[in-house]
């Protein structure tokens, strides 16, 4: 009979330490999904954020277009003033 209490005894330690691991697996697979939702938020940020700096970066060379224009007509009319003063 005592036998058969160690034994019940033992199993009953190996289904407490079982139930223990399956709730740490459980909380392993919320930290999973938590983490699987994160990695999708980030993604989403990051390609927001890329389309907005190409936009800023259309615009900064624009901007620079412009500048090398506006510089070409300053240019051409120092050259005229120049001419005329000589």
């Amino acid at each position: 009979m005592e036998l058969i209490a160690t034994q019940v005894g033992k199993l009953t330690m190996q289904v407490d330490s079982l139930t223990k691991d399956m709730a740490g697996v459980k909380a392993n697979m919320a930290t999973k999904d938590e983490l699987s939702s994160v990695k999708a938020i980030v993604i989403k940020i990051e390609h927001d954020h890329g389309q907005k700096l190409g936009a800023l970066f259309d615009g900064q060379a624009q901007n620079s277009e412009k500048l090398d224009r506006i510089e070409a007509e300053v240019s051409r009319h120092e050259e005229i003033i120049l001419r005329r003063i000589k």
